[in-house]
């Protein structure tokens, strides 16, 4: 049986499911609201991401795992990912911009989300990891639909007057003490639990101890992690986005920050002191700061570029990345149309419904690009 008959013969229920090489390694691991959907997306005739197009045309099996819910798929996805860290789960990623869950160990601890490059603040001795997970998004939606069941608190212990958290029914209120700290520590071991995969067992212990619980748990209201769910193939993972400073009296300077897993990595931002392209000519500053960032091999590559500006931007960064044979997604925002998205010409529906989906990032990204050129004389931080 080929490949895309067994996709067929997948459910129509969530689930994590793997893409496998002729040897029976694990190329690439992913989750689906819907098993039998998401894979029939695989055998589309043109895929958004040619990193996946080369993997299903090397893969010769494919297996699933259905989940009781949508939050199991992503909990498994992500242990599950960490077990066999596929390449095409990382293949032109940054390791280092993976985002994991951490819990320290400590007496009144709680989940945080920390990118790879930052675990070395949480040795395993002193802190329990999970992860990676695909987007910062989806681990800190993961987080608010856990917290409804297990409340935990971020504010300090026996401080007097409740938090702005407590007011708002999130603090589980150690800061007016209406949790003792068994009973909050009880909590967070029940979230340890949860997110190594081991919901049977924690279900069981509730079922004992917290027959409330248990039943929050057998019915979580997860539909917020479904939002960008079957969207595209393959998670859109770095974001760069440009724009031109002419500061008044200054020199210009073009603007590169960088969104990994839908946060801000300002280790990755960088600053272009324009040096060829004449003074308030848009377009050939672009062109030079989009040259010279490509120049940079060694820098991981961006899923989308963002450009601040209009269809002329956009489409003159089009052509310049045809022009040298590279295949990046351009999207512009222009300010003077309301925000709206700016696609270059031939864009596919594929890539317009994923960034309208990833609208909020992408004004992120314009605005923080705005701010941090504008910062350029004051800061001059690794111009490049």
């Amino acid at each position: 049986m080929d490949l895309k008959e067994k996709a067929k013969k997948f459910p129509n229920s969530p689930g994590v499911y793997y893409w496998y090489s002729q040897k029976g390694d694990v190329l690439y691991v992913g989750r689906a609201t819907s098993l039998k959907r998401r894979i029939a997306q695989y055998f589309q005739k043109k895929l958004l991401d040619l990193r996946i197009e080369e993997m299903v045309s090397l893969a010769h099996n494919i297996k699933y795992k259905e989940t009781e819910t949508i939050l199991d798929s992503v909990v498994l996805e992500a242990n599950e990912i960490k077990k066999y860290w596929p390449k095409y789960n990382v293949v032109q990623k940054d390791d280092k911009s993976f985002i994991y869950i951490v819990i320290p160990k400590r007496e009144y601890s709680y989940p945080m989300l920390v990118r790879a490059r930052e675990l070395k603040k949480f040795p395993t001795n002193k802190a329990h990891v999970f992860g990676p997970y695909q987007s910062a998004h989806l681990a800190k939606t993961a987080l608010k639909i856990i917290r409804r069941i297990f409340p935990w608190s971020t504010c300090q212990a026996s401080q007097g007057k409740p938090c702005f958290e407590y007011q708002i029914g999130m603090c589980a209120g150690i800061c007016v003490d209406k949790i003792g700290k068994k009973e909050y520590q009880e909590n967070i071991k029940n979230i340890i639990l949860f997110l190594s995969g081991k919901k049977k067992q924690l279900l069981k212990k509730l079922s004992k101890e917290s027959p409330e619980q248990a039943e929050s748990m057998k019915h979580i209201q997860d539909v917020a992690l479904i939002s960008r769910e079957d969207i595209n193939i393959g998670a859109v993972n770095r974001v760069e986005g440009y724009d031109i400073s002419h500061l008044t009296g200054k020199e210009p300077y073009g603007a590169m920050v960088v969104f990994s897993g839908g946060l801000p990595d300002k280790a990755e931002y960088r600053l272009f002191k324009i040096k060829t392209a004449p003074r308030h000519d848009d377009l050939r500053a672009l062109e030079e700061v989009i040259s010279r960032r490509l120049a940079h091999k060694e820098w991981p590559k961006p899923d989308i570029m963002m450009i601040d500006g209009g269809k002329p931007q956009v489409d003159f960064v089009s052509q310049l990345l045809r022009s040298k044979n590279i295949n990046i997604p351009i999207v512009g925002i222009s300010k003077y149309s309301g925000d709206k998205l700016i696609f270059s010409r031939g864009a596919s529906k594929a890539f317009k419904d994923l960034a309208n989906n990833l609208k909020d990032v992408l004004l992120q990204s314009r605005d923080e690009a705005h701010r941090f050129g504008r910062n350029a004389s004051r800061r001059k931080r690794k111009i490049k």
